[in-house]
């Protein structure tokens, strides 16, 4: 399975985007549609058995038909069937309804003759050097053209249905702005909801800021005690230690002091022994 392009006839519409197109029988009709710029003013159909494009009408001007982006759909009215086309946008956006009436009554029929060689043959006498060329052509089936012709028609009750439908949009429109106005206020209500939030959340981070404050400048005095208890501490370690050396010599002189009074309690007894002997009549020195 693959696409193909098929030989077209006829008037083949111009390049364009956005059109709309809805089949009638054997023919697509093809709406409106542009190059971005314009808006094609031509309605074309395709008969889709002979693949012959034709121009059914044309409109003037900037209307919603000859517009990017409309929708169309087949309708039946009267038991005959119309084309109904809406929206679009040309320059501007639009709401309106359109109706096109196909009309049976008219058909063109032509014929096209297509030449189909079909054989050749060439006999050659190599006696006499002449040729002999026959040719064979038969000629194409007859194919039939339909012509369709478009009436232009907006019945009464066409434009009633359009106005009801325009009420009801009208009535669409003013229920969605009544739920869009609740809505918005339900977000003022919450927007108002979150700015006391924020404000009493404001107050306790400027009481939980003074706090800290406070607390910084407490920790800042006891680190200032701390700094002159070490210092004290420092002095209180010299002074154990010159008091620890003093002990040390005190100890000493205390030795030598003890040393001394031996040797001088030592001497003096002596001394007193050579007196007594001598007054006892020993010699000295015996």
């Amino acid at each position: 399975m693959e696409w193909t392009r098929p030989t077209q006839q006829g008037k083949i519409p111009t390049a364009r985007a956005g059109h709309a197109g809805a089949t009638v029988g054997e023919n697509w009709f093809i709406v409106g549609g542009g190059d971005n710029k314009s808006g094609v003013s031509e309605t074309a159909v395709l008969n889709m058995s002979t693949l012959v494009w034709s121009v059914v009408t044309s409109v003037r001007g900037r209307v919603p038909v000859a517009s990017e982006g409309l929708s169309l759909v087949v309708s039946s009215y009267n038991g005959e069937d119309i084309l109904v086309s809406f929206g679009g946008y040309n320059g501007r956006y639009s709401n309106e309804i359109n109706i096109l009436k196909p009309s049976h009554k008219s058909t063109l029929q032509s014929k096209i003759e297509t030449p189909v060689p079909d054989s050749v043959s060439a006999v050659h006498n190599a006696t006499n050097a002449t040729r002999d060329t026959e040719s064979e052509y038969e000629v194409s089936q007859e194919e039939k053209i339909r012509e369709i012709v478009m009436d232009n028609v907006e019945p009464d009750s066409l434009k009633s249905r359009g106005q009801e439908s325009r009420e009801q949009l009208i009535a669409t429109l003013k229920a969605e702005k009544e739920e869009l106005e609740s809505s918005l206020n339900k977000e003022k209500l919450q927007n108002l909801q979150l700015k006391q939030e924020l404000a009493e959340a404001e107050i306790r981070s400027s009481d939980l800021y003074k706090d800290l404050q406070s607390i910084r400048s407490q920790l800042a005095t006891e680190q200032s005690r701390c700094f002159k208890l070490e210092v004290d501490v420092a002095e209180l370690r010299q002074k154990l230690q010159t008091m620890e050396t003093l002990q040390r010599e005190l100890e000493l002189l205390q030795r030598q002091k003890a040393a001394s009074e031996q040797a001088l309690s030592a001497k003096q007894r002596q001394g007193s022994g050579g007196v007594w002997g001598w007054l006892a009549g020993a010699p000295p020195g015996g």
